[in-house]
């Protein structure tokens, strides 16, 4: 559970927000960090942090990773219930996503007690200091499209020093700026966030957006589309765009390298007319969103 914190804490998350994102009382939050609630609380909470598991083994949801993991085992409900002192009405709730957070910790210690915390997928490349492995600078003849389609971004948030962005406004770490902690204004907003800390930007993106501090979030990130939180919330209110080829980004010494994957634009609040425009400036293709 104290893992589970620190994640929402990563996301610049208070529990009362975390709360809001998955339809729960902040109350049941709280709780929950301290090892108590309902597994139902729990599962929203870890998709919504994007939080993966690794150790249980496979299967779509948590319940049939548990089950499966049982099966491989060879055990019964009731063997299990027995090997965890838990009876095998609980096991088959736990196993149908029910059940409480207790119950869970006592079947996870003898059906998968080496689970863990998937590790977040680095997204630096390239030689240099690690301290500037994540400063990768846009192309600025890619700037210049999106400047014709969208106008000159109000504020840059994951602002550098030596970035070409042309922002009228910008947040700089080393200068007490926080872009995941200072709220942001303006019209157009312009996000070319470190790689590493994607979804942590993609998610205040979203946030800054809904709650109307900005009218229009263009967004610069790799193609990564298996979260779940891609899949419930920024594919139904943002607009994606998938770039093709692949762009060259520069590093803090001048140095460009092609990107060792594909990007994309996530746009949030485009108009009808930027998307054409956009479009019809860059190649690529937009995500469809028929059924």
């Amino acid at each position: 559970m104290d893992e589970i914190k620190a994640a929402r804490r990563n996301c610049g998350w208070s529990q009362r927000f975390l709360a809001e994102r998955v339809g729960r009382s902040a109350q049941s939050i709280k709780r929950l960090e301290n090892g108590v609630g309902s597994v139902e609380t729990l599962v929203a909470v870890v998709n919504a942090l994007d939080f993966q598991l690794t150790g249980i083994g496979p299967g779509l949801t948590l319940a049939d990773q548990l089950r499966r993991r049982r099966e491989k085992m060879g055990w019964s409900r009731e063997t299990t219930g027995k090997k965890c002192g838990l009876s095998p009405t609980t096991v088959l709730q736990l196993e149908a996503g029910g059940g409480s957070i207790s119950s869970l910790m006592k079947l996870m210690a003898k059906l998968a007690p080496k689970v863990r915390r998937r590790a977040p997928e680095r997204a630096y490349w390239g030689a240099g200091d690690k301290a500037d492995r994540d400063s990768r600078f846009t192309p600025p003849e890619f700037l210049e499209t999106i400047y014709t389609v969208f106008g000159k971004p109000d504020l840059d948030p994951c602002g550098h020093k030596l970035s070409p962005v042309k922002a009228r406004r910008r947040f700089v770490l080393e200068e007490g700026d926080d872009g995941l902690r200072d709220p942001w204004s303006g019209r157009m907003v312009f996000v070319n966030p470190p790689f590493s800390e994607q979804q942590k930007w993609l998610r205040r993106a979203h946030e800054q957006w809904e709650k109307g501090n900005v009218l229009t979030v263009v967004c610069l990130v790799p193609t990564r589309t298996d979260s779940a939180w891609f899949h419930e919330v920024l594919a139904r209110d943002g607009d994606v765009f998938f770039l093709q080829g692949r762009l060259r980004f520069s590093d803090p010494r001048g140095k460009s390298q092609v990107t060792p994957h594909s990007v994309m634009l996530v746009l949030f609040g485009a108009s009808s007319n930027q998307r054409d425009k956009l479009a019809a400036s860059l190649p690529g293709r937009w995500m469809s969103t028929g059924g």
